[in-house]
């Protein structure tokens, strides 16, 4: 899989870029927001990219931040999502905007999308809520036991208490959890 690549713009268009790298030139499929921010022709750009496998074509699709990049590959996770419609959805503004209008079950970001009616708009919302609640676990702290009991559905505070109460010689993160949710009477 091509999942990242860095070289010289040949050519941009409304939705794609041709990219050289290597005196080989790359097609790659990029949303508005990033279209702005990459440079003119003829200058250097990095893309990170997904590689989107079809029986007919191989299409890469490139972003600016890894970031970006997870949030498209989870909404492609979504039945009925394919590329075009996750590129479209995460061109809607900023990903914290977007992930916080989610969180917040706004079907109406996602409404003006061309293929996505209100019906199918909320279930993407739905399914996103939990994926992007799982992707702010990750990032969440720095206590691996704490992050796994908060995908396990506990709040942060119920799995601090928990911890807490796990006496501090256990080190072993797999212990630690163990012993939380004993603690948590599961």
């Amino acid at each position: 899989m091509i999942s990242y690549l860095s070289g010289k713009i040949i050519l941009k268009r409304d939705k794609f870029i041709i990219l050289e790298v290597n005196t080989v030139g790359y097609k790659v499929f990029v949303s508005r927001q990033t279209m702005m921010k990459l440079p003119e022709a003829g200058e250097s750009a990095n893309l990170f990219t997904y590689q989107n496998v079809k029986e007919e074509a191989l299409d890469l699709y490139g972003f600016l931040a890894y970031e970006v990049l997870e949030f498209f590959e989870t909404l492609m996770d979504i039945r009925g999502v394919g590329p075009r419609s996750a590129l479209d959805i995460s061109d809607l503004g900023s990903l914290d905007k977007i992930k916080e209008s989610i969180l917040k079950q706004d079907e109406k970001i996602i409404e003006g999308i061309p293929g996505i009616g209100s019906k199918k708009a909320m279930t993407i919302i739905l399914e996103l809520t939990g994926k992007i609640k799982m992707l702010g676990a990750k990032k969440g702290s720095a206590d691996e036991a704490e992050d796994a009991l908060m995908q396990l559905g506990f709040s942060k505070q119920q799995a601090k208490e928990a911890l807490s109460r796990v006496p501090s010689n256990v080190k072993n993160s797999e212990d630690r959890i163990k012993l939380a949710l004993k603690n948590l009477g599961r």
